[in-house]
């Protein structure tokens, strides 16, 4: 089964706060979802491969360490996890993005899938997925198998909020795919929302309804 990380670092805790606060406007809601992202993926990141290299300071020759050429995406599933891209490039500017387009029927609550585009190396990079939301799990699943379809093979799921439904069932169909998230909330509502969670994430990032 794969692992499922709650990162709570205080500063992670403390921006999630303020986002779960139905006051929280569109703005100040963007700007700390992407914050919270970054945060994470710098948790995340902690087992990236290093290699030393050699290079002239202003005083000398000396061996360092880089990264040892790991190749990174990012893939939001659209329209949410948008919300969080920022944040992961701000801290790796060099990664490609992929999108996985998926919506909810409202009614039936299952996922569809509309739109895929993705780097043509997919195969050969570690894929973090991003989403606000781990609900039912259904997207996730559905994006994780769209990638999977396409040749990905390493990949993690990282959300701001999970439900415990969500989380069983992403690792229940998925146990290679390791899940992080900042908060593990209480359950899912009748019509299948998070609680306490965000709300609808997408409006809160775009100003809909």
């Amino acid at each position: 089964m794969s692992k499922f990380t709650v990162i709570d670092h205080p500063l992670i805790q403390h921006k999630l706060t303020m986002i779960r606060d139905q006051k929280a406007g569109t703005k100040d809601f963007r700007e700390i979802a992407n914050e919270i992202a970054g945060l994470m993926v710098y948790e995340i990141t902690r087992d990236l491969p290093l290699e030393d290299v050699e290079i002239q300071t202003p005083m000398g020759p000396t061996v360092q360490k880089r990264l040892a050429g790991k190749k990174l995406a990012v893939i939001p599933i659209l329209r949410a996890g948008l919300g969080m891209v920022d944040g992961v490039l701000q801290l790796i500017p060099a990664a490609k993005v992929g999108h996985v387009g998926m919506y909810r029927d409202e009614v039936t609550l299952k996922p569809h899938e509309y739109f895929v585009k993705l780097p043509s190396d997919i195969d050969q990079r570690e894929l973090f997925i991003v989403d606000p939301m781990l609900a039912t799990g259904g997207s996730a699943n559905m994006a994780i198998d769209a990638l999977k379809k396409r040749g990905a093979t390493n990949m993690r799921l990282v959300v701001l909020v999970a439900a415990p439904e969500g989380v069983k069932a992403v690792q229940d169909a998925h146990p290679d795919v390791d899940i992080f998230a900042a908060s593990l909330d209480e359950k899912l509502t009748e019509n299948g929302y998070i609680f306490p969670g965000l709300g609808d994430a997408g409006d809160r990032l775009f100003g809909t309804k």
